[in-house]
């Protein structure tokens, strides 16, 4: 596995500074196994976080990671904002997770709600989404992980909430590890 440093989409989301997402463009040369393809990919995004952190010094147990395959609208689901409230918090069409009872929180949550404004929106997310996936959604395998496999996650587990999700997408034939853990 090796990470597609040079893809145009690291240039794109360097734009938007306060995202917190850690996001891992990865292309394999070994045939296409499943689940078990999303589970190397997943740990070797891992491995590339640490190394962009040095401080980092994680012990990933990958035996403890559990996924389960999802729709990749649920993914890529982005919800209607209601009405902005006079300092500025957003009312959505859905019910946000609640981290503190383990749920994970969606991936346009994690990326315009960090726990610091971002001030992003909608708008923004279908942007680095169109970059993600340049030739569309049709052909994506997603599979959302438990995020109890690494102290990555822990910060997260505090207060904000965490979220893991490895996407193969066959068109490309290659995946994205998003991955997201904060607190205040």
């Amino acid at each position: 596995m090796r990470e597609l440093i040079s893809d145009p989409f690291y240039e794109l989301i360097e734009k938007y500074d306060r995202c917190i997402i850690d996001y891992c463009l990865i292309e394999d040369d070994s045939p296409y196994q499943g689940y078990r393809s999303h589970q190397e990919a997943v740990l070797f995004a891992m491995h590339k976080v640490m190394e962009r952190d040095l401080d980092m010094q994680l012990k990933p147990d990958m035996e403890k990671a559990q996924a389960h395959q999802i729709n990749p609208a649920e993914l890529l689901h982005v919800p209607e904002i209601l009405r902005t409230d006079r300092v500025g918090h957003r009312f959505y069409d859905c019910d946000l997770p609640d981290p503190l009872k383990g749920e994970q929180i969606p991936y346009w949550y994690a990326f315009w709600e960090p726990p610091h404004t971002s001030g992003y929106g909608p708008d923004d997310f279908r942007k680095v989404n169109s970059a993600l996936f340049p030739k569309g959604t049709d052909e994506l395998e997603v599979f959302e992980w438990t995020t109890d496999w690494s102290e990555y996650f822990d910060d997260g587990r505090e207060w904000w909430g965490t979220a893991c999700w490895s996407v193969y997408d066959k068109r490309l034939n290659r995946y994205i590890v998003i991955m997201a853990s904060a607190t205040d």
